[in-house]
């Protein structure tokens, strides 16, 4: 049986990350700087959620997003995974629970990955093609 690539190779490193008391304004000046969606939350150094542009358009449907703090629109307890996990574990895992994303952790639980539902995406489209490389670190 063919083993697997590893998530490591296709992952976004060192993401991009907000705090729970993050204003919801200052959190869409980030993804929209940075061209992204999703914002794993850190309190003291440790992953407590993620918060997408899903979350927060959801909130601004029902309420005036100035007066909202991250805390109030995150994701509790994200998918995570070690940076050795099988990409083929992780992308079936996102379809199965719908997940956008998997925050990538180290044991000691450091963030040091995102990977995606458009990663996901992007690397099916090469392997179609045929031009499947793993994202240069």
């Amino acid at each position: 049986m063919k083993q697997m690539p590893m998530i490591e190779k296709f992952m976004s490193t060192l993401p991009y990350t907000t705090s729970p008391q993050t204003t919801i304004d200052q959190a869409i000046k980030v993804m929209k700087e940075h061209h992204i969606r999703h914002l794993p939350v850190e309190d003291s150094g440790h992953l407590v959620g993620v918060v997408t542009d899903g979350d927060i358009n959801l909130a601004a449907s029902f309420s005036h997003v100035e007066s909202l703090l991250i805390d109030d629109v995150m994701t509790r307890k994200p998918y995570t995974i070690p940076p050795h996990t099988p990409i083929d574990h992780v992308v079936l895992t996102m379809a199965e629970h719908k997940y956008g994303c998997a925050i990538v952790k180290q044991d000691n639980g450091k963030i040091v990955g995102i990977f995606t539902a458009n990663d996901a995406l992007r690397v099916l489209g090469e392997i179609l093609q045929g031009n499947f490389k793993p994202l240069e670190h």
